[in-house]
């Protein structure tokens, strides 16, 4: 693993540094404050005569970005998770022959020191600290990548993301953002009343969306479990059983492919509301970016790559009606099937065999509307042969009461007045086994649990769901899943591939 000759020559120095008495990896760093706090602290100094304060001192910590060794002294940049600060290192500050002996040999690029010294402004005007004592907290022994070429290879980037957050800055914001975004997520939800709950992992039954899932087996029962693909039916449950606002931010696990959108386990807020509805949820989901955005000190027009989204622009439109207005597709077929699958054959599109007139009309929008979708659109009045968890819509009952929310040509929020009849969901579980059975292995299991809990009366209610991910990547300009995921899911690479040939073999 570690045959690269410069990899050698750093444990090599490593193992001279324990022949010293030195331990390259020590843990009794004495570092009082951070490298932003030090700057902060010590602005002041630009104001004196004399441009330093040698008595006031402060022990820093941080990892060697840049080396530059000028014979009696050097300059370092050293860096810590909340900046960059230049260190200088002189022979004659330090103790006697420390700077020929230690320092100059074995002190390298990427190596974590800790310092002691005082504040002063060098020559270029730059707020530095001279450094009285110097140790080696921890002895890097791969080299770090090229500074200005840094780490081109994406894939290198997505596999060490640890490389990737020491080499790029830009990259540790992003990641600091998407914490922002769940904190205050969360809290916004807990000031308007909604109680955060926890619900299983591993579900009995696939439900909650149209996905394909993962399967496990659990050894102890002898059966089989779901990865979850949403946790919908579970937080209902609560809703039955008297709790009235709930929210639960957590992953969901979806057995499809990977694209630019799309990672097999992903992070969402559900949320569940009694005695609301998806009209609501409108409301509320305007408020909630209201609420992001002045607490991330975000203008309201973002750019997202060649594009602006004017978050200030919230727009309602009837899917069907945008099939029109915004996909182009001519009024007199949005209600035909057999009209549909003609213009789609037309425009070279090739509707999967059986789909119903709901399902057609949603690949319409699929193709035709959602990539038009810019400024955050609301699209309501679902079909219901696509929104089989849905309450149909009192004036319309072959659609729901649901919208989806789209922001750059993505959805980024799924919502609807829950269907609290019974009898009715029964009725479509029962239609989704029918689809099941035909072949639709993303359709929805029955869920008899469910149903008997419905059968106990659930209150009128309001539910959504938010994909953090996504969310994360419109408000940091990310045009990849994988660059708002800390640890993506990859392909494996070869070694990996033949440590599971040997486990296969193993398990023969």
């Amino acid at each position: 693993m570690f045959e690269n000759r410069f990899i050698q020559q750093r444990i090599e120095k490593a193992e001279a540094l324990k022949g010293l008495g030195i331990n390259p990896y020590s843990n009794d760093s004495k570092r009082e404050l951070s490298i932003q706090d030090y700057l902060n602290k010590n602005e002041d100094v630009f104001n004196l005569e004399t441009k330093r304060d040698e008595n006031r001192t402060f022990t820093i910590a941080g990892r060697i970005k840049l080396f530059r060794l000028m014979g009696k002294a050097s300059f370092l940049k050293i860096e810590d998770e909340s900046g960059m600060l230049q260190v200088y290192v002189a022979r004659d500050n330090l103790e006697e022959n420390f700077y020929n002996d230690i320092f100059k040999k074995y002190v390298e690029v990427g190596d974590i020191i800790e310092v002691k010294g005082y504040p002063f402004i060098t020559g270029h005007g730059e707020l530095s600290l001279l450094v009285q004592d110097l140790k080696i907290l921890t002895k890097a022994i791969s080299p770090l990548p090229e500074k200005y070429h840094g780490i081109q290879d994406k894939e290198l980037r997505y596999r060490q993301r640890y490389l990737d957050l020491i080499m790029n800055s830009d990259v540790k914001s992003t990641f600091q953002t998407r914490s922002k975004i769940i904190s205050l997520t969360r809290r916004f939800f807990e000031d308007k009343g909604f109680l955060e709950v926890e619900t299983p992992m591993m579900h009995p039954i696939a439900g909650g969306a149209n996905a394909k899932p993962f399967v496990t087996h659990h050894n102890a029962l002898g059966i089989d479990r779901f990865l979850r693909i949403a946790p919908e039916l579970y937080l209902k449950r609560l809703i039955v059983g008297g709790f009235e606002a709930v929210f639960e931010i957590n992953r969901n696990f979806r057995n499809e492919g990977m694209d630019a959108t799309h990672n097999p386990e992903f992070t969402s807020i559900e949320f569940y509301w009694a005695y609301k509805t998806y009209k609501d949820l409108i409301a509320l989901t305007k408020e909630y970016f209201e609420y992001l955005f002045k607490n991330l000190n975000l203008p309201t027009k973002l750019p997202y790559g060649d594009l602006e989204i004017d978050f200030s622009d919230f727009t309602e439109i009837p899917l069907i009606e945008s099939l029109v207005k915004i996909g182009g597709v001519p009024a007199d077929i949005v209600e035909d099937k057999e009209k549909i699958l003609q213009f789609l054959r037309d425009n070279k599109l090739e509707a999967k065999a059986g789909m119903n007139l709901g399902q057609l009309q949603g690949e319409l929008f699929d193709e035709f509307v959602e990539a038009k979708l810019i400024n955050p659109t609301f699209i309501t009045e679902y079909p219901v042969d696509i929104s089989p968890l849905a309450r149909r819509s009192d004036s319309k009952p072959h659609l729901t009461d649901r919208f989806e929310l789209f922001i750059a040509g993505k959805e980024i929020a799924n919502a609807f007045s829950e269907l609290n009849d019974p009898i009715d969901q029964l009725g479509r579980f029962e239609g989704q086994m029918a689809a099941k059975d035909s072949g639709d292995d993303e359709a929805h299991e029955m869920d008899e649990d469910f149903v008997n809990a419905l059968s106990y009366g659930m209150a009128p209610t309001a539910g959504q769901g938010i994909g953090i991910d996504r969310l994360v990547m419109m408000l940091t300009n990310q045009h990849s899943i994988r660059d708002v995921l800390l640890f993506p899911a990859m392909k494996p690479i070869k070694q990996e591939i033949d440590l599971l040939a040997d486990i296969e073999e193993e398990n023969k």
